[in-house]
């Protein structure tokens, strides 16, 4: 049986990584002259929170500072971002759930401002029923408790429900709180998620792979 649907946001819904770096790179450099890599970004940086984040990169900050700093990079990355494409395939995933009364969520550590900002720059606003982040829990990815926060919002049970994930602490989550979990490689190679957990790995939506998993799970049901 499939009743939930749990999306992370970034490089999940629509792929974001090259201008989350960009903002990263612009904020680094005006701070200290710093750079940063692709390879340091995809190790480091991408799908973590950024309270233990800004911590890491900023150790002679204090909180206020990380804070001003994070709000900075986020004020950045929107400027960035005015309009963004969903992931292909995603739209036909969304309409198949609304028409089966399949319940969606967002479950992401980027913050709330983000977020809002980015369903709205996909037209996609209206489509989940609830918009979980990081910031507004007691513990973020990799904790798995972003994603049975998830569950309980939608009332559904681990076992009747799937999540979406790019990053490699996103995917750590989504398993540890026993969902089936379907990794894309916008960010990390196969071999990578499938390592951190991920049972099946797609490019994007239109997986036939993912179809037939949906088909044999509404057949269950």
């Amino acid at each position: 049986m499939l009743t939930a649907l749990l999306f992370d946001l970034d490089g999940t819904l629509t792929d974001t990584d090259t201008l989350h770096l960009q903002a990263f790179r612009q904020l680094l450099h005006d701070y200290d002259g710093r750079g940063l890599s692709q390879e340091q970004f995809d190790a480091q940086v991408s799908g973590r929170s950024n309270g233990l984040l800004f911590a890491e990169l900023f150790p002679q900050a204090d909180a206020a500072q990380r804070q001003a700093l994070a709000e900075r990079k986020e004020a950045l990355f929107r400027e960035l971002s005015p309009n963004l494409a969903p992931m292909p395939g995603l739209l036909r995933l969304l309409s198949h759930a609304e028409r089966h009364a399949i319940g969606m969520c967002v479950v992401t550590n980027a913050p709330r401002l983000n977020a809002e900002h980015m369903l709205a720059a996909m037209n996609l606003g209206e489509r989940f029923e609830h918009v979980l982040v990081a910031d507004e829990l007691a513990r973020p990815k990799p904790d798995p408790l972003p994603y049975l926060t998830g569950l309980q919002r939608l009332q559904a049970q681990a076992g009747q429900a799937l999540a979406f994930e790019d990053s490699l602490p996103g995917v750590q989550a989504a398993v540890a709180a026993g969902i089936f979990t379907v990794g894309l490689t916008t960010t990390q190679s196969e071999a990578r998620l499938l390592e951190a957990g991920a049972r099946l790995v797609i490019d994007d939506y239109d997986d036939p792979r993912l179809w037939a998993l949906i088909e044999r799970m509404q057949a269950a049901g």
